[in-house]
């Protein structure tokens, strides 16, 4: 497999790209197949940024979930390093003054197949920018660690008004795509040139992948994009790992299996796990366990909940799980568990379970006190749209 950084030696614009003012948008997944960053790549090729700019999290990956990154210098460059991931939704755009440096701006960002995970949504918006700035963007692809099966596809769409910065365009939980995939089809929606154009967008496609592969058939190790998303298992339990930050329950930051392990200090872990096994959703075991975070929620105290081990990937579904799980601990502890109130990326009107799900639905559901495994299958039943969608998104990439 050689993903779109792999394959930029060979690019016929590599010429004229030693002649642009670049500028490049990554993190420390951005890596080719003998992991070295593309900094590095670029520098052997001739290449030498104006600009870095760094997504949630920062460029080099260090910060928090939602913690503000400041922008600073690159010690061994001496370029600046942009940050998309600020105090305020203005601030996840490139500036125009920071645009005005560059020619071309350079996009690799590895994504975990899930909509709430912001990468995706910072190179779109980096896209919109860099074209009204009259900036050409050229996309590095990468293949989607949960695959690219349309069977694999979890979620509605979300309705109308729970758009946000977890889902800026309307995309199922699990949607199947990669990154190159979902800003090419918006672009094309949106009018922007495709391919090797001025002002437009080229995406560098994967080769050599089957696009049902999982990362654990992946001819590469995986390279934890995030400081919580560490292995490739991890990103098999995200699309629904995710829904617990919408809740009090921790999701396991502050513990060596983070979205795996789920737990508050009044949670019966084995009765969780039990009642999680009655529903015979596929793919995993519950084991129920103790833990004490680090960080984050519930820091220093003993948890009780299980962890999530999935045994089937091809058949286990995230979401109907952890969907599932968080209706039972509702129903465990009433009076103990909440739904997150506070602001949640950038938006302080709709309750962060709102804008994971798509809709108040789930939420008012789980509160009514309504069957867990119902919830969970209603919550996870695939849009019937999307396998078109993604057709028209893989089109786009091969207008590119």
């Amino acid at each position: 497999m050689h993903v779109g950084l792999d394959r930029l030696p060979d690019l016929p614009q590599l010429q004229r790209l030693r002649s642009t003012r670049l500028g490049v948008l990554a993190h420390p997944a951005s890596v080719d197949r003998e992991l070295t960053h593309i900094a590095f790549v670029l520098e052997r090729l001739g290449l030498r940024p104006r600009l870095f700019f760094g997504p949630e999290h920062g460029y080099g990956g260090e910060a928090q979930d939602m913690a503000t990154v400041m922008s600073s210098v690159d010690a061994r460059s001496g370029a600046g390093i942009v940050s998309l991931y600020g105090e305020s939704f203005e601030d996840l755009s490139p500036s125009a003054a920071d645009l005005a440096k560059i020619d071309v701006l350079l996009i690799d960002l590895a994504d975990v197949g899930a909509r709430y995970y912001t990468f995706v949504w910072t190179a779109l918006l980096a896209l919109r920018a860099a074209h009204a700035a009259g900036v050409h963007v050229v996309l590095l692809d990468r293949p989607n660690p949960l695959g690219g099966a349309a069977e694999s596809v979890e979620g509605a769409t979300q309705a109308p008004g729970f758009l946000s910065f977890v889902g800026l365009e309307p995309v199922p939980v699990r949607h199947s795509l990669t990154v190159g995939e979902l800003v090419a089809l918006f672009a094309r929606r949106e009018g922007i040139p495709l391919g090797d154009v001025a002002c437009g967008l080229q995406v560098v496609a994967v080769e050599g992948h089957r696009r049902e592969a999982l990362a654990s058939g992946w001819d590469r190790p995986f390279v934890l994009p995030s400081p919580n998303m560490p292995t490739a298992d991890t990103a098999l339990v995200y699309p629904g790992g995710c829904l617990l930050e919408g809740t009090n329950l921790s999701e396991g930051r502050g513990t060596t299996r983070p979205f795996e392990i789920v737990g508050a200090p009044w949670l019966d872990g084995r009765d969780l796990a039990a009642r999680l096994s009655s529903t015979a959703l596929p793919g995993f075991v519950a084991r129920p366990l103790t833990f004490r975070p680090t960080f984050q929620k519930h820091a220093g105290k003993i948890c009780g909940g299980v962890q999530i081990h999935v045994t089937d990937p091809r058949a286990f579904r995230p979401v109907a799980t952890y969907v599932a799980l968080i209706a039972f601990a509702f129903r465990q502890q009433p009076e103990q568990f909440r739904f997150r109130t506070e602001r949640y990326e950038y938006v302080d009107t709709i309750p962060a379970f709102d804008l994971l799900t798509g809709s108040a639905a789930a939420r008012l559901a789980i509160a009514a006190g309504e069957d867990p495994l119902a919830i969970a299958v209603e919550v996870s039943r695939a849009d019937p749209t999307w396998p078109e969608v993604m057709r028209e998104a893989q089109a786009a990439v091969s207008a590119c």
